[in-house]
């Protein structure tokens, strides 16, 4: 007795998941894209849309304004623009110098991974490889500033 009530309610419970399996499969074909065979059926149009625009007005551009270097730099560090920076926000922009020095890739920076980078930079720096810098090797040390954003030259 107790397995024909269970069987029948398996029965019943493999039809209810085969009824949304077959609904959900009916939806997704209805958002498919056409065919093939569809898209030859249908009438083809080189018309393109036309409107008339005379008269018509759109809405004003928003107006531009200008940020103080301080805002600039505040809000480059806010990252989720709540107008509060946090120690990770704060952080974060120092995150890919942090990778780049760390070597092995284990999140702790050694000191002599820091020194190899530090040495490395050196003689790069150090044009004419006599193990000291000049004023002028020196200055090729100097961070490089960061890309901004590229501007039009509507205004000139």
């Amino acid at each position: 007795m107790n397995r024909i009530v269970l069987g029948a309610l398996m029965a019943l419970v493999l039809v209810g998941i085969g009824a949304f399996w077959w609904q959900s499969q009916a939806k997704i074909e209805a958002q498919a894209p056409p065919s093939r065979a569809q898209l030859a059926k249908a009438p083809r149009s080189t018309d393109l849309p036309k409107a008339d625009v005379a008269g018509l007005q759109g809405p004003a551009p928003p107006e531009a304004y200008q940020l103080t270097r301080e805002q600039q730099r505040f809000y480059r560090y806010d990252l989720n623009r709540d107008g509060k920076i946090t120690r990770t926000e704060m952080l974060s922009t120092r995150t890919d110098d942090f990778r780049k020095l760390d070597a092995d890739h284990n999140n702790l920076l050694t000191f002599d991974e820091w020194a190899v980078s530090t040495a490395s930079r050196f003689d790069q720096a150090d044009a004419n490889h006599d193990g000291i810098l000049s004023p002028q090797e020196f200055a090729t040390t100097r961070q490089k500033p960061e890309k901004s954003a590229a501007r039009c030259g509507c205004r000139d």
